[in-house]
């Protein structure tokens, strides 16, 4: 990491002192000697004033010392450049002397780093304001030099608004991107809270009726306050070995951990089983599983979990005596009814999270739950319908 932010650190320097350092090498001979084809290398400090030799190295300094703020500053820098770049041309006319690259740099950074009216009205004005002045003073301005200058600025900024360009389209993938990263870790993190809700909600709330049980009747009839204990014992391993399975995949980067029992995933075979456990309870239960070809293992992981999570809020809040569990298929859907006959409230059975998680287990394949008093009668019903063809 500290490289990295070396390199970075570098490479933003570079992109600073690098445009100075050119300007230079290309814009500062030019003060001392001309290069004439034909004639070759002419020394012109002999011939020239010191008073025009100092304005014309302040005005070759003029622009590369600008670029040195073009981070901070674009606007302005490219402002600054478009009118020592005018003067330049204006003042030296002669065709020996280096363009006045500075302006280069100062137009393609300005408009990359957002000054692109800045850089568009400068260069604009400075142009028409070179041309204005050289017909008035009678300033010979090649017609050729007038369209090439004019070719290299339209070049200039297509090469900035490009890159511009270029720029916003990776910064706005990598937004995008990282949002998608972020909306998949949030819902791989809803999922594991899910699936922790789950098991620990049916687990918990069968050790704390066996738990009362057992303490009730520790006294009177030892024997079944025994058989209460064996029941925590089996149901608190079941429970914390699928807990460590989930949580396998957050201690992991292959998505499992080694160290974690290999549970499988509850599929529609264990709703024997689930139905025992609440009976072993007190409350009657009636399973009809009509589905005769499994589904798939998601469509089954979402069925028993609502059935579990269904049979566990009847057994903390419905006060109910019997419930029924029917699984089966319709033409197009698998639907899982449970329906009891309790009496009982609470915030599971109304706007709770364990049904909340029930509607998006059934959403997030395609289908609906509804929950909700048994019209007409006592107790309560939930029923969730998932698309047959997912996953088929």
């Amino acid at each position: 990491m500290a490289r990295r932010e070396v390199a970075r650190e570098g490479n933003k320097r570079a992109r600073l002192w690098l445009p100075v350092f050119i300007s230079l090498v290309i814009q500062l001979p030019g003060v001392f000697v001309r290069v004439h084809p034909g004639v070759g290398v002419q020394n012109v400090i002999r011939t020239t004033p010191l008073p025009v030799t100092i304005a014309d190295l302040a005005l070759t300094l003029l622009g590369p010392v600008a670029l040195i703020f073009a981070r901070r500053f674009p606007g302005p820098v490219v402002a600054i450049c478009a009118a020592a770049g005018a003067i330049d041309l204006l003042a030296f006319n002669d065709d020996g002397r280096a363009p006045y690259i500075a302006l280069a740099f100062a137009i393609v950074g300005a408009i990359i780093r957002g000054a692109r009216v800045w850089a568009w009205i400068s260069i604009a004005a400075a142009w028409v304001l070179t041309l204005a002045v050289s017909l008035v003073m009678g300033i010979d301005l090649q017609p050729g030099r007038v369209a090439g200058i004019t070719l290299g600025i339209l070049i200039l900024m297509g090469i900035g608004e490009a890159v511009r360009s270029r720029r916003e389209n990776y910064a706005e993938f990598s937004r995008r991107y990282a949002e998608r990263k972020q909306s998949e870790v949030q819902a791989e993190r809803v999922r594991i809270a899910r699936e922790l809700h789950d098991v620990l909600a049916h687990s918990l709330s069968q050790i704390n009726v066996q738990a009362g049980v057992g303490l009730h009747l520790m006294d009177a009839q030892p024997q079944k306050a025994k058989d209460a204990l064996a029941s925590i014992k089996d149901t608190s391993k079941t429970a914390l070995d699928e807990v460590r399975s989930v949580l396998g995949i957050l201690r992991a980067e292959g998505g499992s951990d080694p160290s974690a029992p290999l549970v499988p995933e509850p599929d529609l075979s264990r709703l024997a089983g689930l139905a025992a456990s609440i009976e072993a309870q007190g409350i009657e239960v009636h399973l009809e599983n009509s589905i005769s070809t499994p589904p798939p293992a998601a469509t089954q992981l979402a069925l028993y979990r609502i059935a579990q999570e269904s049979l566990t809020n009847v057994l903390r809040h419905a006060k109910a005596t019997e419930v029924t569990v029917n699984a089966g298929r319709s033409a197009d859907d698998y639907v899982i009814t449970i329906t009891d006959n309790g009496s009982g409230g609470g915030p599971s059975r109304s706007d709770g999270r364990g049904l909340l998680g029930m509607h998006e287990r059934a959403e997030l394949l395609g289908g609906s739950l509804e929950a909700g008093p048994v019209p007409g009668g006592v107790g309560f019903r939930v029923s969730a319908r998932i698309p047959a063809k997912v996953g088929d």
